[in-house]
């Protein structure tokens, strides 16, 4: 595989992992915050309904297991593509 293949398949992981991230982070914040609000909130979480619950605590949580995921998986595809640090 030449430099420029591989430096553009490296790119071509990286994009699609944030993309990922920021269509989950999307959806939780935005889609069970706000959209999906009436519908969810039936259902109690921590004497509040879990909308709500979402919309406040959430997708903070959801956001900083999303830093994880990707430092984590950023970490796997550097050394797969040889660019990690020794």
């Amino acid at each position: 595989m030449t430099d420029k293949t591989s430096s553009n398949a490296y790119w071509a992981a990286n994009i699609r992992a944030i993309y990922i991230c920021l269509a989950i982070w999307a959806i939780v914040s935005y889609g069970f915050g706000i959209l999906l609000r009436p519908m969810l909130s039936g259902i109690a979480v921590g004497g509040t309904d879990i909308g709500f619950w979402f919309a406040q605590q959430g997708s903070i949580l959801v956001f900083i297991a999303l830093i994880f995921f990707y430092a984590i998986y950023m970490n796997k595809i550097d050394r797969e593509f040889g660019v990690d640090e020794q």
